[in-house]
């Protein structure tokens, strides 16, 4: 038999260049350059701070049905204030506010 030829044997004229150092080009021409082109900077844009979150409510009250209801963002704020105000949750007022409409109502 007859050996085998390695392909791969007669690769010493590559060999790995060395890698050419370019000097890093100077911020403010990059800047500059930036903004003749109308480039977008990715600098972070002031904006407002966010509204503090709503503080939690978390009752056990042994009520477990939902009354999903739309209303205004007036009735939701007057809601939430009457609920802290009494720190109550959200049922108890509306517990509250149904008697007292009964009783306004007056016996049928």
């Amino acid at each position: 038999m007859s050996e085998r030829v390695n392909p791969l044997a007669n690769l010493d004229d590559f060999s790995v260049k060395p890698a050419a150092r370019k000097p890093k080009p100077q911020l403010e021409a990059i800047e500059q350059l930036a903004q003749e082109t109308g480039f977008p900077s990715r600098q972070p844009v002031r904006t407002k701070p966010a509204a503090p979150a709503r503080k939690q409510r978390r009752y056990t009250t042994g009520r477990n049905v939902q009354i999903p209801i739309k209303g205004t963002a007036e009735t939701r704020a007057e809601l939430e204030a009457l609920a802290d105000e009494l720190q109550v949750p959200f049922g108890e007022v509306l517990a509250r506010a149904l008697t007292a409409l009964r009783r306004e109502m007056g016996p049928k």
